[in-house]
């Protein structure tokens, strides 16, 4: 009854052309509580856009907004699933969580999440990036439960101080690294070169299997109406493999830290493919000891496809997902959002962070450059300036791809993440063993460079995807 009574309302107000069609009280203010995942200078960033919507519009319209980061996506999921579940100890669900499209699935199931429709008219949702849109339409229906605020996608860093002196004595080439193939061939020569260094690493390999496959023609999930068919054909498995596991147990490519900047800052490699949002962190200079250190410059590319692939790059970065309650909660929250991702807003914010803006008059090399310049004085933006203007490009020059979401999406993502780098990680510790035991490390490699041993691989891989998306 309270559902059918907000919508007449609603309607009612739009035809009257009000873009108020729920009545605030400024001094009796409806508070909306956000969690999300971002830490560091993301934090800092929106922790002061909140303060100047609470200050201005928040107060004249009668909403005040608290933000609360849960720590990493992984930690804020975990704890948004428990409230949901009305776990003990968990507290109650916030009024608007950020999520990415699994998730938001997920608590659809359970009737949680709020359709934003309702709120939006035609011509405001006009101004946003059509695909960032459809992602968030993910229920039968097609209503809109995910709003975008700020998108990310994964672009190519490389320390070009020790890139210089690799590529002076061998001639490497920064076109070679434009292909998945290349970068490969390269770190195999780099290995040689250096000594035994690894060249390479990748921060999200479930980016890497999805965006790989869809490069060489497959979606690995291809989702209709939330249901899911598996497609991890065996021949384009293989090239992933090619690509990850043969490299990583050569010891061309590696995984130390907890991200790959962290292995950049220690010179354990020296590339690395990751996203935009993590630019930030991009070490201003290596430390070779607690005493030894020396600065390096960075460059910025766009990410790597396979050779003849379809170019196609990740969509990434949550938008926020309302939570159903009261129509004046909801409305409240709506308002927040719409006005966080005001264009120039927007652009503000992801300068700072890492991101690309969610609106069609943001995303401009001419307006991009203005905001650069103006914040060029943070330190921070640094590596942000070189890697913005790059992900806008592959963004008007790339397909950008996310797999729609589907039950079980959560699951499938985690064995996409973990099933071929836990295979690196035991294959390489039975390679040490071997070597310990006195055989040569070519020797050891050999017995793991075979073919049974990816096709036992993939036989597991593709048994775990199955039960994970079922």
């Amino acid at each position: 009854m309270a559902a059918a009574l907000l919508f007449s309302l609603l309607l009612t107000g739009c035809a009257g052309g009000s873009r108020d069609p729920v009545q605030l009280d400024p001094k009796n203010p409806v508070t909306v509580e956000i969690w999300h995942y971002y830490n560091g200078p993301q934090k800092t960033a929106f922790d002061e856009l909140v303060s100047q919507f609470n200050e201005g519009l928040g107060r004249e319209k009668g909403i005040v907004v608290e933000a609360f980061s849960q720590g990493s996506v992984n930690e804020l999921i975990a704890k948004v699933i428990d409230a949901a579940d009305q776990k003990v100890g968990a507290g109650e669900i916030p009024d608007i969580f950020a999520a990415y499209a699994d998730t938001a699935y997920q608590l659809d199931q359970k009737g949680l999440v709020a359709s934003l429709d309702p709120y939006m008219t035609a011509e405001e949702l006009e101004e946003y990036i059509p695909g960032y849109i459809v992602e968030g339409r993910f229920d039968q229906e097609g209503n809109l439960k995910i709003f975008p605020i700020a998108k990310s996608t994964e672009v190519f860093m490389l320390n070009k101080t020790d890139w210089d002196l690799f590529a002076r004595d061998t001639g490497a080439s920064l076109e070679e690294l434009s292909t998945i193939e290349g970068v490969t061939d390269v770190a195999r020569r780099y290995y040689e070169w250096s000594g035994g260094r690894a060249f390479f690493g990748r921060d999200a390999v479930a980016n890497y299997m999805i965006i790989g496959s869809r490069q060489l023609g497959q979606e690995i999930f291809s989702v209709v109406n939330g249901k899911v068919t598996i497609q991890d054909d065996k021949e384009i498995l293989r090239k992933l493999w090619d690509n990850l596991y043969v490299p990583h147990v050569q010891g061309w490519f590696a995984a130390y830290g907890k991200f790959r900047s962290d292995d950049i800052k220690t010179r354990d490699i020296i590339a690395l493919v990751g996203s935009t949002s993590g630019a930030a962190y991009f070490p201003n200079k290596v430390n070779l000891s607690d005493t030894e250190s020396y600065p390096v410059e960075s460059l910025v590319m766009p990410a790597p496809v396979f050779k003849g692939g379809e170019a196609y790059a990740v969509q990434q970065g949550a938008g926020m997902v309302v939570t159903k309650s009261d129509a004046k909660t909801e409305y409240g929250a709506v308002v927040f959002l719409k006005w966080f991702t005001e264009a120039q807003r927007n652009l503000d914010f992801s300068i700072s962070s890492g991101y690309l803006p969610v609106k069609k008059e943001a995303n401009t090399q001419d307006m991009l450059n203005a905001a650069l310049d103006k914040e060029a004085a943070v330190s921070y933006t640094v590596h942000l300036k070189k890697t913005l203007p790059v992900a806008m490009e592959m963004a008007q020059t790339y397909t950008m791809y996310t797999n729609k979401a589907f039950q079980g999406g959560t699951a499938a993502r985690a064995v996409l993440e973990n099933s071929m780098m836990d295979k690196i990680k035991t294959d390489l510790a039975a390679i040490d063993a071997l070597v310990e035991s006195g055989q040569s490390r070519q020797e050891a490699l050999a017995g793991f460079l075979t073919d049974a041993n990816f096709d036992a691989w993939y036989a597991s891989f593709d048994k775990a995807l199955r039960a994970a998306a079922k």
